[in-house]
C-alpha cells in the first residue's frame, strides 16, 4: 500500500465518521396509555377499533386512501398531512406506522392500539407510541413534546372511552 493510497484512506474515513457523527443517535420515546371501559373487550372494539374510527374520537377527518382497512390499508388524516399505514392487527388491535417522506425527518412514528379485556363486563384500552425524539433540539423540548403528545392521546382514550359506554 503507498503512502498516497493511506492518505487517501484515511480521508475516506475521517469523511464517513464525520458524515455518520452529523446525525444524532436515536432516542425513541415509547408513550404508554390506558382507559378503563366498562364492556366486554369485542363490544368496546366493534365501536372504536376501526382504523378510520380515529375520525370520529380525535375528532379529524381520516379516509383509507388504499386496502380494505386491514393490514396494508392507507389512511389519511388531518388533511392528507398524515399518512399512515396498518402494519398488524388482530381481532381487538392494530399497529400502524408513519412512512418516511423525502426531505423530511423521519421519526420511525408507530402507534398500536387495543382493547383488553379484564373481566366479561370491562376492558382496558391501551394506546401505545413509539417515535424517535432525536431531531428535537434538548430534553425540555423532548420532554414537552411526550407531554403534549400524552395529553392529545389521552383525550382520544377518554372519547373512545365514552363513545364505547354509550347505549
Amino acid at each position: 500500500m503507498t503512502l498516497k493510497s493511506v492518505g487517501l484512506a484515511a480521508i475516506l474515513s475521517l469523511a464517513l465518521a464525520f458524515a455518520g457523527g452529523a446525525e444524532a443517535a436515536p432516542d425513541y420515546a415509547v408513550i404508554k396509555m390506558s382507559q378503563t371501559v366498562d364492556g366486554p373487550a369485542a363490544a368496546i372494539w366493534a365501536k372504536v377499533g376501526g382504523f378510520c374510527d380515529l375520525g370520529v374520537w380525535m375528532k379529524i377527518d381520516c379516509k383509507i386512501t388504499s386496502g380494505d382497512g386491514g393490514i396494508g390499508s392507507v389512511r389519511s388524516i388531518a388533511g392528507g398531512r398524515v399518512t399512515e399505514v396498518m402494519v398488524g392487527k388482530t381481532d381487538l388491535s392494530y399497529g400502524y406506522a408513519q412512512p418516511a417522506v423525502e426531505g423530511k425527518f423521519y421519526n420511525l412514528y408507530h402507534g398500536y392500539l387495543e382493547a383488553q379485556a379484564v373481566t366479561a363486563k370491562t376492558s382496558i384500552l391501551n394506546y401505545t407510541l413509539t417515535y424517535d425524539v432525536s431531531n428535537l433540539p434538548d430534553q425540555a423540548a423532548k420532554d414537552a413534546d411526550i407531554a403534549r403528545r400524552r395529553m392529545m392521546f389521552m383525550g382520544a382514550l377518554n372519547a373512545m372511552k365514552t363513545l364505547a359506554e354509550a347505549k
